[in-house]
C-alpha cells in the first residue's frame, strides 16, 4: 500500500477535484437516485440544521434508477440558491457536487456515436440504471436502440438531442459541467477525503481513474491513512451493504436510496468524527 500514509498532495487538478474551504463542519449526502422526494424532506431537515461555517459535499448518484431525475436536479439548484441568499454566510464555493457512477454513464451515453461498440455498452448502461435518465431529457429507450442500430450519424442526431434538452433546462448544463471526482480539506492531522464509491490504495489521488465510480473491493482493503488523510468517506455501496461508519480511516454513508432504503446525510468534524445524521 505505496500511498497510504503519504500527506495529501496539494497540487490537484482544480477542475477536477474540490477543495472544501475552512470547514467548522462538513455535511455529506449519499446517493440520490432520482429520488427527488426524499431529496427535499433531508434538505428541509439540513437547512434546521445548517451553519455559518458548515459546508455541504454531495457524493454523487443524482441520476437514473427513479424517474424524477430533472426534479432531483432541481431540487439541488434551488436548495443551493436558497442557502446563497443569506448574503455573507454562504459561497458558492461551500456546495461542492462530485460526479457519480450514473453520471459518468449519462457522459458515455452522449458520447456514444464515437464507442467502437456502441450497440453493447447501450444495453450496458441500460443494465446500469441509465434508462431513467433518458427518458427524463426527453428520449425513449426504443429510440435509442433504434439509432444504434443504424450507426454513427443517427446516434449522433439523438445524442444531440438529450443534449439540447439538458440545455433547455435551467442551471442543468452548468450544474453538470460543475460536478467533481473527489473533494478534501487539509489540516494538521490530515484532512478528510470525499470520493463517490471507491479508491486504489495502491495509487496516487491524482491517477485513481474510473476507480472514483466503480468499486473492485479496493474500498475495503484500507486499513490505514490513505495520502495521509484521517478518514475517506465514499456516498454509495455497489455491494449495498448500508451505511458503515464504525471503521477508523473509512465511511459509507449510503442507505440505499433508490432501492427501497432511506437517503441519509452525515456531518462530520474537520477530524472525521460523527456528529450528526439525517435519513429521509
Amino acid at each position: 500500500m505505496g500511498f497510504m500514509n503519504q500527506r495529501p498532495e496539494l497540487t490537484l487538478d482544480e477542475a477536477r477535484f474540490a477543495k472544501v474551504q475552512l470547514p467548522r463542519r462538513i455535511w455529506s449526502v449519499a446517493s440520490i437516485h432520482g429520488q427527488a422526494e426524499q431529496l427535499a424532506e433531508l434538505h428541509r431537515q439540513l437547512i434546521e440544521r445548517f451553519a455559518p461555517g458548515d459546508r455541504l459535499v454531495y457524493l454523487g448518484n443524482y441520476l437514473g434508477v427513479g424517474t424524477a431525475v430533472r426534479e432531483t436536479v432541481d431540487e439541488l439548484l434551488r436548495t443551493r440558491r436558497r442557502l446563497l441568499a443569506h448574503p455573507g454566510v454562504y459561497e458558492p464555493c461551500d456546495f461542492i457536487y462530485l460526479r457519480g457512477a450514473q453520471e459518468e454513464m449519462w457522459s458515455k451515453l452522449l458520447q456514444l456515436q464515437f464507442a467502437p461498440n456502441p450497440r453493447d455498452i447501450y444495453e450496458w448502461l441500460l443494465d446500469h440504471g441509465v434508462g431513467p435518465t433518458i427518458e427524463a431529457y426527453g428520449g425513449t429507450i426504443s429510440a435509442g436502440r433504434a439509432n444504434v442500430r443504424d450507426g454513427p450519424l443517427a446516434i449522433t442526431k439523438w445524442t444531440s438531442s438529450l443534449r439540447a434538452n439538458v440545455h433547455r433546462s435551467a442551471g442543468h448544463r452548468d450544474w453538470f459541467a460543475s460536478l467533481k471526482r473527489a473533494a478534501y480539506t487539509t489540516a494538521p492531522d490530515g484532512g478528510l477525503l470525499f470520493v463517490h464509491a471507491s479508491i486504489d490504495p495502491a495509487r496516487p489521488l491524482s491517477m485513481q481513474g474510473d476507480v472514483f465510480w466503480w468499486d473492485t473491493g479496493s474500498f475495503d482493503l484500507l486499513d490505514g491513512r490513505f495520502n495521509g488523510f484521517a478518514r475517506v468517506i465514499r456516498g454509495y455501496d455497489h455491494k449495498r451493504r448500508g451505511v458503515m461508519l464504525d471503521t477508523p480511516y473509512a465511511a459509507t454513508i449510503d442507505g440505499n436510496c433508490g432501492f427501497g432504503g432511506k437517503l441519509v446525510a452525515v456531518c462530520f468534524d474537520p477530524a472525521g468524527q460523527v456528529i450528526d445524521r439525517i435519513e429521509a
